[in-house]
């Protein structure tokens, strides 16, 4: 049961600073307990088991992706929450209340309150005595329904990127034990706690250029702790196996000062150091010197990492930017219909499995071309265990060695019956096609893009509100959760060194790479790659901070644009597309000196973005060692 009997508060998004803030920490300990929808919840169980002072869990669950899975789910009877939200309650919940840390998270998506709702039904099935607030953005628009067609939704449809103020908002109104959000800026979830916690106001620019670079790094998840850094045969990224098998999540130490460290749990796997660091400071923020949030525009070019353990690392010299520091806009995503999907795949194996792949793709153009004149622009092609990522060249040599191959055709397509036809001719390969084809799949879907728009803050409204459990001492069942009673399993310390990744062993000496010899990206640096809407951001972080300069001779422009143009050929065979590269790509490649690295954007490169894209990789995440693998020369 939930009691509703508290006050709502509605406010619009302009800035108005907060009355006699109150310093109540010296220091905040901020934790992320997922990173994105997937992320593991026993993760966060061991996070909140292993760091005692934890006073605030933060699950980021929210991509654009997911947030357009969301709004079809709804659109179509199902539910416009996250539906997970349900599994990572019934596991946290227990620990968090008992240890007194607040959740946070924007599982509601843009039904905040539905899952404050199934919250609130979790607590009460555990005997729990909770709150739980909401804070999400209300509209006011007129009309009825939802409408496709290129055409806008209604209120609830749209959703626009809030900041900190919301959930600071309910923080000081409620204290509640759980804060729902909807679409919150990712770094703003993490950031309102500090400001809430140390006092600080929206005037404080400095010190919310701190949180927000805290909050950035933080969303990242175990990206930031060693997840998504391993790579075998890499000198400087070679880990041992074990050392992901207990990765911990990080969290942050944030001082009332702005002093920013930080930390994985003691005993745990993974790594943290300058180089996991570098790599998600650089993560999706497009030009450095003014990434943009809802709060604060912050300058990254200057921030410096300093090792103080193998656990944590201190973060400094992020500040407002130069040019605007706080946005007078906001970031509106207004869900509209980017096409119907239609898809194929089959296999084949064995002696002329490329000639045959290349035989049926052959066969379903020439067959879509006679039933719908004009439509093959539509289909992507790529063959699996060949090129499906887009990242090699079509050299002969490389598919001599192929001998188990699956071809993929993916078309987007502006009417149903076209993504349908597509499927159909696909299947016909069964009976029409070259010998020993096997493993048909086909499907098609409609797609939903999120078109940005800015708007004035003015016209973003948003309301926060309370509802708690009302369980009775005498109805409360005693609850155990064997998981959350165990003790953590920590890596022991002698293990530890046997398990130190290869390349930052103590003591290990970084040189020069070596002048005038071809030698692969890879061994001169590292990288991380990550989208915005059809743009690809990508890091170059040597692993000799003085190579940068001779990096910049060859990473240009021109160098980029070139070995990006495999991304756009629509097909694996050049007979069939030898597509030249697109006019609208453009690269800007910007300097970042805190850290001695290059952060690299691409636009125009990811097919329309992740919400229409026709790749396997549709966030374009394995472009990183796209660029790595590329031959160069030193001077």
């Amino acid at each position: 049961m939930a009691n509703p009997d508290v006050k709502e508060f509605l406010c619009d998004c302009v800035i108005n600073l907060r009355e006699n803030p109150k310093r109540r920490r010296e220091t905040v300990y901020v934790g992320c307990g997922a990173g994105f929808g997937g992320d593991r919840p026993l993760a966060a169980l061991k996070l909140l088991q292993s760091v005692e002072d934890l006073n605030y869990l933060v699950l980021e669950c929210l991509a654009e992706r997911t947030l357009a899975d969301r709004w079809l789910s709804m659109a179509s009877g199902g539910v416009g929450y996250d539906p997970r939200v349900s599994e990572w309650m019934h596991l946290l919940l227990p620990v968090a209340v008992e240890k007194g840390t607040c959740i946070i998270t924007n599982m509601g998506a843009i039904d905040p309150s539905g899952a404050q709702k199934k919250v609130l039904e979790v607590a009460s099935e555990l005997g729990l005595t909770i709150s739980v607030a909401v804070a999400h953005e209300v509209h006011f628009e007129t009309g009825s329904g939802s409408s496709f067609g290129g055409q806008s939704c209604s209120a609830g449809g749209s959703s626009t990127y809030l900041g900190a103020a919301p959930i600071v908002e309910c923080l000081e109104k409620y204290q509640p034990d759980v804060i729902i959000t909807s679409r919150v800026a990712d770094a703003a979830l993490f950031l309102a706690p500090m400001v809430y916690e140390l006092g600080w106001n929206w005037n404080d620019l400095e010190l919310l250029a701190q949180g927000t670079l805290a909050g950035h790094l933080l969303e990242c998840g175990c990206q930031l702790t060693g997840g998504y850094f391993m790579h075998p045969g890499d000198q400087y990224r070679d880990m041992a196996f074990p050392l992901l098998q207990d990765l911990s999540l990080p969290y942050a130490e944030i001082g009332y000062d702005g002093k920013v460290c930080v930390s994985k749990a003691e005993g745990s796997g993974g790594i943290l150091n300058t180089s996991t660091c570098a790599e998600q400071l650089l993560y999706e923020i497009a030009d450095p010197s003014a990434y943009i949030t809802p709060d604060v525009v912050i300058d990254i070019q200057g921030v410096s990492f300093l090792p103080l353990s193998d656990c944590k690392v201190q973060c400094s010299g992020a500040k407002p930017s130069a040019n605007t520091s706080v946005p007078d806009k906001l970031l509106r995503l207004i869900p509209k219909e980017c096409g119907w999907k239609g898809w194929g795949e089959i296999s084949y194996g064995g002696h002329g499995s490329i000639q045959r792949a290349k035989a049926s793709e052959f066969l379903v153009r020439s067959w879509m071309e006679e039933t719908i004149p004009g439509v093959n622009h539509c289909i992507l092609s790529y063959v699996i265990g060949l090129d499906s990522l887009k990242a090699t060249s079509n050299d002969t040599e490389s598919w001599q060695s192929c001998r188990d191959i699956r071809l993929r055709m993916d078309g987007l397509f502006k009417l149903k019956e076209h993504a349908v036809q597509l499927s159909k001719e696909f299947t016909a390969l069964y009976t029409n096609g070259p010998a020993g084809g096997g493993g048909i799949s086909t499907g098609h879907k409609m797609e939903i893009v999120l078109e940005k728009r800015l708007v004035s803050r003015e016209s973003v409204m948003w309301k926060t509100g309370l509802q708690h459990t009302n369980t009775s001492d005498s109805d409360t069942p005693e609850h155990h959760s064997p998981v959350a009673q165990e003790k953590i399993q920590k890596i022991p310390k002698e293990n530890q060194n046997n398990l130190t990744m290869r390349g930052y062993q103590s003591g290990f000496h970084h040189s020069p790479a070596p002048s005038g010899q071809k030698i692969p990206l890879y061994s001169v640096a590292h990288s991380r790659a990550g989208d915005k809407g059809n743009d690809i951001n990508f890091s170059i972080i040597p692993h000799y901070s003085p190579d940068i300069e001779r990096l910049k001779l060859i990473i240009t422009p021109q160098w980029v644009k070139h070995v990006m143009s495999v991304l756009l050929s629509t097909s694996s065979f050049l007979e069939i597309d030898a597509k030249p590269i697109d006019d609208n790509v453009s690269v800007e490649i910007y300097d970042v000196k805190g850290i001695h690295a290059m952060n690299v954007v691409v636009r125009n490169i990811l097919d329309g973005g992740v919400n229409c894209s026709r790749r396997i990789d549709r966030h374009g995440k394995t472009i990183s060692d796209l660029i790595l693998c590329q031959q160069v020369v030193l001077i």
